[in-house]
Formats: structure tokens, C-alpha cells, sequence
């Protein structure tokens, strides 16, 4: 099956994401990969970006970033024109959820799905904002000022590959690409990663997710890894 896949920002659920995608090529489909402005950050924030890109490589099995595709998003066309057999879309964020539900079309995932809509391509959506009340997620690497001794020379930022670290202050996030070299070279600890913390899901989020399910042609999927399981066989 021709699959089209897109990622947005969300960092919970995003590793799932990322192995039922890799689960999803080794089932042997070909697979578009279809990254908003924000999941290719938060992709490299979590060390997972070089992962995906290794899944491409093709035509079909391209990976698309939205910085690519301008303010047209020609690649969508693919999919009012009934190209794909199936577009999915996890993990996404609240946002993304909201503006589905509100027919917004204005980045590269938003007009993915509309355009699906119209060339009758079924969708599977995974929320990350799915039920009300407390959720546990991952955290990508974080200074922790607690542990920090000052040092000087800083280890961990001279360990850095790409100088995203501002000693004894913060991780520049959007400069870190989640190698870890700063964790393994810090001797004190004061780098964390994979930390899990518990965030609230909020009641207009979850009203959206609600909205989405009830949408023609969308399936809401609870996890990642539940999805190539309802792929249909090639035949």
C-alpha cells in the first residue's frame, strides 16, 4: 500500500510513533513521510530525527518537511487525487487537532488531512490529548540547575556537538539533537533526559479529540502501535 504519514510537534507518544512507522515500512509499504515545521524540531530534539530520515529514500517513500513545501504544499495533491491508499497522523498535538476540526488547513499535516478528505483517502489520527485527567510524558534533555556545579570548563557543553548548551543556564533546545554526548560528559548528572513528568489534558482539547472521531473518513486510534495492525494486508 502507498501510506503517507505525517508528524507533528508533539513529544508525547513520539517514540511510539516512530517504531510503529518503522513497524509500518518493515510490512512492506511505501511510506511518505510528512514532518510539519514543528515535529522536525521536536524530532531532533529527541534524538529521533536521523531515525525517521533513514525510513525514506524512494519515490513514495520521500521525507517531506514543511520548510520544502512552501505555503501551497504541493505534495498534498497526492492525496486529493487519491494516490495514497491511507494517510496517518501521529502523534498529534492539540493544536493540529483544533484546527482539523475547525476545517483550518494551513500547514503541511492540516492540509495533508483536508486534502485526504477530498480525494476520499481514509485517515487514522492519534490524539495526544485523548481522555480527561493526568497523563505521564517524556521530557527531551534538560539542564538541571539543582545538580549543576558550574564548572569551568563546562564538560557537557564542550562535549556538544552543536554548542546547544549555555553553561550553568539552559539547553537550547531547538539546537539540541538529542545525541546525549552531554549526559555521558557531564560527571556531576546535571544533564537529564527521558525525564517523565505528568501534564494535565485540558477540557477543550479533549472536546476537539471528540470532534475529530465523529469526522467522515477519520478513525481515532488510542496508540501508535495499534496502527499497523489495522493497515489493510497487501494483497
Amino acid at each position: 500500500m502507498r501510506i503517507a504519514w505525517a508528524f507533528t510537534g508533539a513529544g508525547h507518544l513520539l517514540l511510539e510513533s516512530v517504531e510503529a512507522l518503522e513497524a509500518t515500512v518493515k510490512g512492506g509499504h511505501d511510506v511518505t513521510i510528512l514532518l510539519s515545521g514543528a515535529a522536525e524540531e521536536v524530532l531532533k530534539m529527541y534524538g529521533l530525527f536521523e531515525r525517521v530520515k533513514r525510513l525514506s529514500g524512494g519515490y513514495y517513500r520521500e521525507l517531506i518537511t514543511e520548510g520544502e513545501e512552501g505555503y501551497s504544499f504541493p505534495i498534498t495533491g497526492r492525496l486529493s487525487m487519491g494516490r495514497y491508499d491511507l494517510l496517518v497522523a501521529s502523534p498529534v498535538t492539540s493544536n493540529t487537532v483544533a484546527k482539523i476540526v475547525h476545517g483550518i488547513a494551513d500547514t503541511l499535516v492540516t492540509n495533508a488531512v483536508a486534502q485526504a478528505g477530498k480525494g476520499g483517502v481514509p485517515v487514522y489520527c492519534v490524539p495526544v490529548d485523548l481522555e480527561e485527567g493526568d497523563v505521564e510524558t517524556v521530557l527531551p534533555s534538560k539542564l538541571e540547575l539543582e545538580l549543576c556545579r558550574g564548572c569551568e570548563p563546562c564538560l557537557a557543553a564542550a562535549a556538544c556537538p552543536e554548542d546547544a548548551i549555555v553553561p550553568g543556564v539552559e539547553i537550547r533546545l531547538l539546537s539540541c539533537r538529542g545525541c546525549g554526548a552531554c549526559r555521558r560528559a557531564c560527571p556531576h548528572g546535571a544533564v537529564s533526559g527521558g525525564r517523565i513528568i505528568t501534564i494535565h489534558m485540558r477540557e477543550v482539547d479533549i472536546r476537539n479529540t471528540a470532534r475529530l472521531a465523529s469526522m467522515d473518513g477519520i478513525k481515532v486510534f488510542e496508540r501508535p502501535e495499534d496502527i499497523p495492525g489495522n493497515i489493510p494486508s497487501i494483497q
